[in-house]
């Protein structure tokens, strides 16, 4: 997991600042390197300087969509190692639908409860492909 001596990089993106302070405060202590972004092509340079093993991903941001980014980010062979866990509102059903489409390793619908967020990140972070 992460680079040489195991650092765990996490990449949290969400243009509500309010959303992204939870998320980050909540995944903080699962990572030795946090970085914060607000909108799709912010996260995607963030994530080509960085490298991150997970992306946090909101889908609804200005400019490029989460999805956009989950796609561009599959695409990218140095990011080819980097998990997306999708964070939405559209609804269950349809993220379930979507969000593989695009390469999600996993997705969470809004509202969420924190706890499930860290167990999911665990878990995403703990599968290997």
């Amino acid at each position: 997991m992460g680079e040489a001596g195991g650092k765990i990089k996490i990449l949290v993106a969400d243009d509500d600042l309010e959303i992204l302070a939870l998320v980050a405060r909540q995944v903080k202590p699962l990572a030795d390197q946090l970085f914060e972004a607000s909108d799709g092509e912010e996260t995607l340079r963030i994530a080509r300087e960085t490298t991150p093993d997970l992306i946090i991903l909101d889908v609804m941001m200005p400019g490029m969509s989460g999805w956009e980014v989950c796609r561009a980010v599959r695409e990218e062979e140095s990011l080819a190692d980097t998990k997306v866990i999708m964070l939405t509102g559209i609804g269950e059903r349809l993220n379930e639908m979507t969000s593989p489409l695009y390469g999600a390793n996993a997705y969470l619908d809004k509202p969420f409860e924190l706890d499930d967020l860290e167990e999911k990140v665990r878990e995403v972070l703990a599968a290997s492909d």
